[in-house]
Formats: structure tokens, C-alpha cells, sequence
């Protein structure tokens, strides 16, 4: 948009431009962010739910979200920073190549090598996004001792969390709030119920001892 202001006979001419966000910009950091909180949310909540369903022992139901944190945070690491390697070794090769061939002036040659992924970053993100999401229904059940309102207590938290993901998801992406809340939040109550109902059904088969 443009508009001339006239004062003492000058003519000056202001241009506002509206540039518009690109949220695809977003896209990789915010994925990886989601993807390590919603998962460690939900492999946590699954894991002591299922727990829960042959076992009403709140030590027993605690550990193994516990475990599951830990362990799930490591594996989560492990493989961002295998997979980030792998594209940075990618990129690696071609800026090399690209250096070679001239493409690449040496004042470019600074910025264009920090743009490259860096693994360590991207494990330590992911194993503290996962470790974040699987604190949730740990906190949740800690202190609850009876089974009933602490079960309640975990798939109310993680109902709340997985909201408050697709939510957030949705706004910095700039996609609206309602289709990928409910996806999401459809979809943490399967995984908990499924995972519920398959172990009480192999507990009352008698093949778990409780």
C-alpha cells in the first residue's frame, strides 16, 4: 500500500509492505518438538496404563513409567542423531562439492556451513521434549494411592496435555485449532484404551501373575 503526504510543497512517498510468515520454516523444528513430547506423553501413559490394568500396586505402575522415560528419552536420541547425521553427512558432501566447483564464494562459505543440522542438538531436543511429555502422567499418578481415581487422575492429565499439544501445533503452524486437536486427542485415547483393554483381557487370561 502506498500514500503521499504533501507538506510544504515535498512530496514523499511511504510504501508499507505486508509480508506475509512463512510457517513452513517452522515445519522441521516444530515436528521434532511434537513429535518427542506427544510420544513420550503417550508411550508413558500407555505403558502405566496397561501396568495398571493387572496390577493396582502404585510402585509397580510408577517404575515402569519411570522406565519408560528414561528409556524412551535414550532411544528417541539415539535415533534423531542417527538420522540427523545421516543428513548432515548428505549436506556435508554436496557443500564440499559445491565449494569445489566455485558455487560457493568464500564469504558464503561461513553462513552456509552453520545451516547444517547439528545431531547433538537435535538428540538433546528430542530426549528432553519425550522426557517433558512422559513427566506428565508420572507427576499425575505419583502421589495418587487409590486405583481408581489414579487411573482417572492419568487419562484426565494426558486428555488436558494432548489438547494443549494440538492446540499449540496448530497455532504456531497457523493451521486452525480443531482438526488436529481432535486428531491428536482421538488418538491418545485409543492408544491408552487399546492398551488397557489388550492387558486386562491377557491378565484375566491368567498370563500375567499380578
Amino acid at each position: 500500500m502506498a500514500t503521499i503526504n504533501i507538506e510544504n510543497s515535498n512530496i514523499e512517498i511511504e510504501e508499507t509492505v505486508d509480508i506475509a510468515f512463512n510457517y513452513a520454516k517452522r515445519a522441521q523444528w516444530l515436528r521434532a518438538a511434537l513429535l518427542g513430547a506427544n510420544d513420550g506423553l503417550l508411550s508413558t501413559a500407555t505403558i502405566m496404563m496397561g501396568v495398571g490394568a493387572v496390577s493396582k500396586d502404585i510402585a509397580t505402575m510408577i517404575i515402569s513409567g519411570i522406565a519408560t522415560l528414561v528409556g524412551g528419552a535414550c532411544s528417541m536420541a539415539i535415533g534423531e542423531f542417527v538420522s540427523v547425521y545421516s543428513q548432515y553427512d548428505i549436506e556435508m558432501s554436496q557443500f564440499k562439492r559445491d565449494i569445489k566447483n566455485g558455487q560457493i564464494g568464500s564469504d558464503e562459505q561461513k553462513d552456509k556451513k552453520n545451516e547444517l543440522p547439528s545431531p547433538t542438538k537435535a538428540a538433546l531436543a528430542s530426549a528432553c521434549a519425550f522426557a517433558f511429555g512422559a513427566l506428565m502422567p508420572l507427576l499425575a499418578a505419583a502421589f495418587i494411592h487409590n486405583y481408581h481415581v489414579r487411573l482417572g487422575v492419568v487419562v484426565g492429565v494426558v486428555s488436558v496435555a494432548l489438547i494443549g499439544f494440538g492446540c499449540l501445533s496448530a497455532f504456531l503452524g497457523g493451521a486452525p485449532m480443531v482438526k488436529p486437536t481432535l486428531r491428536i486427542l482421538i488418538g491418545g485415547w485409543l492408544a491408552m484404551t487399546i492398551t488397557f483393554g489388550l492387558t486386562k483381557a491377557v491378565g484375566s487370561a491368567g498370563l500375567v501373575v499380578t
